[in-house]
């Protein structure tokens, strides 16, 4: 971020948990109601008659170490889907307590060492990530039983010996305070930006954009093939990744001035597909593999141009053409 920040770039990222700022709010929210405001009241995208999806905003009054803007953002939806996930981990890492705790009090328990005994708690209270709410202890307890000293049917005079064995077993409690604290601000979660002249709902839009922007640069590696790279000098890669970044800008303004001026034109959709098919979202490799044909075919006697056929544009290029601002004598009158 600081990085970012000294070059002058602007940012929205969520702020990592481990941060004390995040823990300071979330011991505030115990005895304090922050004044959310509501940016966003949408029905529900997975039950249409589910409670419906509402985003609200929030801003601290202290900022962050690095004194950049913090805002708390709390969907009602994932404060739902949080309680919902705490409960469920805890009945299943209950269940297998229970199982565990059966095993180790039959006859002939597998789980005979303290060690062996903490490592598979420790496993279950892991998986399930509910070592903050089951707090599980190992108990020893002896069992006495006598043996005769010497073989034989036992007689007044037998002598017996005791033998001690230790059996383990486990108990847990459930830590119903810390489920009420952790509970209290489910569904809540830090962003945190340099840029001050966004508003709390801008803050929340430009951070729910972000999944375009790393679909976008997924494409350096699958459409563009950005790696591997065979180069060693720093200077170099920059280079070439500059050229990549260049190319995939380049890539971002087609779609967008295609889908903006079909978007004015009121067309719903360009048979761009196989076979015709009717596209409603234009991308860039849907373009140019409508133009994979547009040739230009110039014929050379003794080094010098004689004729040139230009390109027969179909009339579906010629469109594509129009709505992206592209003359026609760009293809069809070669400088």
């Amino acid at each position: 971020m600081r990085h970012i920040d000294s070059a002058g770039g602007r940012f929205v990222t969520v702020m990592p948990r481990s941060r004390q700022e995040d823990a300071q709010f979330r011991k505030w929210t115990q005895t304090n109601s922050p004044a959310w405001e509501l940016v966003w009241d949408r029905p529900n995208a997975r039950d249409a008659d589910g409670p419906r999806d509402l985003w609200y905003v929030f801003k601290p009054e202290l900022a962050s170490a690095e004194l950049y803007s913090i805002v708390w953002v709390w969907s009602t939806l994932l404060s739902l889907h949080q309680t919902h996930r705490r409960q469920k981990h805890l009945a299943a890492a209950i269940e297998q307590l229970c199982d565990m705790k059966r095993r180790l009090g039959a006859t002939r328990a597998r789980l005979r060492g303290a060690a062996q005994i903490d490592l598979q708690v420790a496993k279950i209270l892991d998986r399930y990530s509910v070592g903050r709410y089951l707090k599980v202890s190992r108990i020893v307890r002896e069992e006495h039983t006598f043996k005769q000293e010497r073989r034989g049917r036992p007689g007044p005079d037998t002598a017996y010996r005791k033998v001690t064995r230790k059996r383990y077993d486990i108990e847990w409690v459930t830590d119903e305070g810390a489920i009420a604290y952790d509970k209290r601000s489910d569904g809540q979660y830090p962003l945190i930006t340099n840029d001050r002249s966004l508003t709390l709902a801008q803050v929340l839009i430009a951070h729910k954009g972000q999944p375009h922007i790393e679909k976008r640069f997924e494409q350096l590696k699958t459409v563009h093939e950005i790696a591997p790279v065979f180069l060693k000098n720093e200077a170099r890669i920059e280079a070439l990744f500059t050229v990549y970044f260049l190319a995939l800008m380049v890539q971002a303004l087609i779609e967008r001035e295609l889908r903006q001026a079909m978007q004015a034109a009121e067309i719903g959709q360009l048979p761009l597909y196989p076979e015709a098919r009717a596209c409603r979202r234009p991308t860039t490799e849907h373009i140019l593999r409508l133009f994979n044909l547009a040739e230009r075919v110039s014929v050379l006697a003794n080094g010098e141009v004689v004729r040139v056929f230009p390109p027969q544009l179909t009339e579906l290029q010629q469109r594509v053409l129009n709505l992206l601002g592209v003359p026609l004598s760009a293809y069809l009158d070669p400088a």
